[in-house]
């Protein structure tokens, strides 16, 4: 399956010593990698994100080894290392996805799991620039704080995206789907699994670090389970209530979902 790995620090840091174990991975996720790295907007307390990402083997990438060898200091970074599932092997579907919400805020995204039934997902089929189900997944919730912030008149406050976030990856797990996400918005991560045992987080000083993975170093924890979690500036800062919906391997979901992606 792919692998998620997410970092949110009080300060900049250098993290290429995380980076390379995570990518080291990669001859089990071989069909694509990905690097969010984000930068300060102008006259904004958002940042947005520089995507380097390509549909090959991490561990192979001239590309990746060249930015490995260069200090990558950040805040936060997203990374992602893909077992194609849902979507061939190429640029347009490897994370991570970004999309920008009509407030001008720039939102990226990194999912492990599959999206087996959603009629809301649905409609993002023409409109995606790839074939995963992750990109809709993304699209989907841009367009949920779309809609609030036109219901508002505003653009939405940190608690607002959050309760939004909630509510619609509650309701994209109630109905089955298998969701490990995640997502950040330029001053806030989210975090979310329902797939038991595959999100580890530790802290490293003034850092939070998720991971698919336990990475070598450190004591390592299970993300808390059905529920989506904030992150901002290395601490968690909010945690809703446990939804419960916990995804259960069943192979008739498969089964459906790649007969349903053979038809497309």
């Amino acid at each position: 399956m792919c692998e998620l790995l997410g970092i949110s620090a009080k300060q900049r840091r250098a993290f290429n010593a995380v980076l390379r174990e995570f990518f080291s991975h990669a001859d089990q996720n071989p069909h694509g990698w990905g690097l969010a790295r984000f930068t300060e907007a102008d006259g904004s307390h958002m940042s947005r994100p520089v995507i380097d990402k390509e549909p090959s083997k991490a561990t192979t990438s001239e590309r990746l080894r060249g930015l490995l060898d260069a200090d990558i200091e950040e805040q936060a970074l997203l990374a992602h290392i893909r077992f194609a599932s849902i979507g061939h092997p190429e640029y347009v579907n490897c994370h991570p996805f970004t999309a920008t919400d009509s407030s001008g805020r720039a939102w990226t995204l990194i999912h492990n799991g599959t999206i087996f039934h959603s009629e809301a997902l649905n409609g993002y089929l023409n409109i995606q620039s790839g074939t995963t189900d992750s990109e809709r997944v993304l699209l989907y919730l841009v367009d949920c704080i779309d809609r609030a912030q036109a219901r508002t008149g505003r653009p939405i406050g940190a608690d607002e995206r959050f309760d939004v976030l909630a509510t619609e990856i509650t309701a994209l797990a109630a109905e089955g789907n298998k969701l490990n996400l995640l997502i950040y918005d330029g001053e806030v991560m989210y975090v979310h699994t329902n797939l038991r045992g595959t999100l580890h987080y530790r802290e490293d000083g003034d850092a939070l670090i998720f991971s698919t993975k336990p990475l070598s170093k450190g004591t390592w924890k299970p993300v808390p389970f059905t529920r989506l979690l904030a992150v901002q500036d290395g601490a968690f800062i909010r945690e809703a209530p446990p939804h419960g919906h916990e995804y259960v391997y069943d192979s008739e979901d498969y089964r459906y979902v790649y007969m349903g992606y053979a038809m497309l």
